[in-house]
């Protein structure tokens, strides 16, 4: 079988959190229970790294204003994790180029990211916190569960992670308004904090 559903999901989990698809497909492989993950994915430091910033991620995500703050830290990080997973999968397969394979992955990853980043700035808009953890923590089980699903399923987890990604667009769009008004006020905490440092009174309460 092909390996393209795995690489599409993979790619599409890694753009939500890459710390945890490594780390998963790599105990996967450390534990034999698959023998499709790539051994570069199984080395002891790479787990060990994996891990730690996964636990980062886990707290950071959590947080008010900090989640956003990370996920800017991630633009880059997962694109590239999604295109590198996907390009060891089709490595050790052996049914897919490997550069077609990153560009699918990489890709993936980053549509996948823009769209956790921008509802989380939507999501930073409600003034308590506990929709961040709630979020984060649904986030979190559903990158774990259909990683999972697609070591076994690996073409119904595309159809689910396919889904998911299509309604994180469409939820997007109709919070555009919500992301506006989180950058704007952003925008504001900003000036208030360069006018504080430069010694301006900021405007009367």
């Amino acid at each position: 079988m092909s390996v393209l559903p795995l690489v599409f999901t993979s790619g599409w989990a890694s753009g939500i959190n890459a710390y945890a698809v490594v780390l998963l497909l790599g105990v996967f492989g450390v534990t034999g229970l698959s023998d499709e993950v790539p051994a570069a994915l199984q080395r002891t430091d790479v787990l060990v790294v994996a891990g730690v910033l996964f636990l980062c991620e886990m707290v950071a995500d959590k947080i008010q204003y900090v989640d956003t703050a990370w996920d800017a830290l991630q633009t880059v990080v997962r694109p590239i994790a999604g295109a590198v997973v996907a390009a060891l999968l089709a490595g050790e397969s052996g049914s897919l180029p490997e550069i077609a394979a990153g560009a699918i992955g990489g890709s993936t990853a980053l549509v996948s990211h823009l769209v956790k980043a921008g509802t989380r700035m939507a999501v930073n808009t409600s003034p308590e916190p506990f929709s961040n953890i709630v979020v984060s923590a649904a986030e979190d089980l559903g990158v774990a569960g259909i990683v999972v699903f697609a070591v076994f399923h690996p073409l119904a987890a595309a159809i689910i992670a396919a889904t998911l990604l299509l309604l994180g667009l469409v939820a997007v769009v109709f919070l555009t308004s919500r992301i506006r008004r989180f950058l704007r006020r952003r925008a504001r905490r900003r000036e208030e904090r360069r006018l504080a440092a430069a010694g301006v009174p900021g405007p009367p309460v």
